[in-house]
């Protein structure tokens, strides 16, 4: 059960009411109903953060899959597989990303191998980033993908921490997908 009440359509302030035009707009944007103000700039933040741009969208599956898994947020673990395995990801690169299995026993290329060794520094870790990973992700990745990146696991643990504090559900759907897949 939700910590707080999701609001529903009917019960949508006004401010957020945009939000539900389209159907269910699932329980971030329902739990964020709740400040009107906040949902009307969280949401734009996180489509852009999240959403399409010139990182392919594997790579931000990869860093939000990962991001997820350290921070052991049920919700978008849940989530963002069903979304990964959309991604094109392989079952096998989806259970090593959640920890189920070592990281370079499944990933090989060297661009993904630095990205999720700076994904692990960056979430997991504290102060300054080792300089081995910086040269790492420096010689692989440009500048302008280094700081998208960057910003989209610091969005990955902000939306982790919002969803596990709150409880969020997982959508029935998206819990029979993965249950069907052996990946709940």
């Amino acid at each position: 059960m939700p910590t707080v009440r999701l609001i529903g359509a009917e019960q949508a302030p006004l401010l957020a009411r945009p939000f539900y035009a389209n159907g269910d707009p699932g329980p971030i944007v329902a739990s964020l109903a709740q400040v009107p103000e906040l949902l009307d700039v969280a949401i734009p933040f996180i489509g852009t953060a999240l959403g399409p741009s010139s990182i392919s969208w594997r790579a931000k599956e990869l860093v939000i899959v990962r991001t997820s898994a350290l921070l052991e947020c049920r919700y978008c673990v849940q989530t963002h597989t069903a979304v990964a395995l959309d991604a094109g990801l392989s079952r096998e690169e989806i259970l090593a990303l959640r920890g189920e299995a070592p990281i370079d026993s499944v990933f090989r290329d060297p661009r993904e191998l630095a990205l999720l060794g700076w994904v692990d520094a960056v979430a997991n870790g504290r102060g300054a980033i080792p300089g081995h990973t910086t040269d790492a992700i420096h010689g692989l990745w440009d500048d302008h993908e280094v700081v998208e990146l960057t910003m989209l696991v610091g969005a990955t643990m902000m939306l982790n921490r919002f969803a596990t504090a709150l409880q969020l559900p997982v959508a029935e759907d998206t819990v029979h997908r993965l249950t069907e897949e052996d990946l709940l």
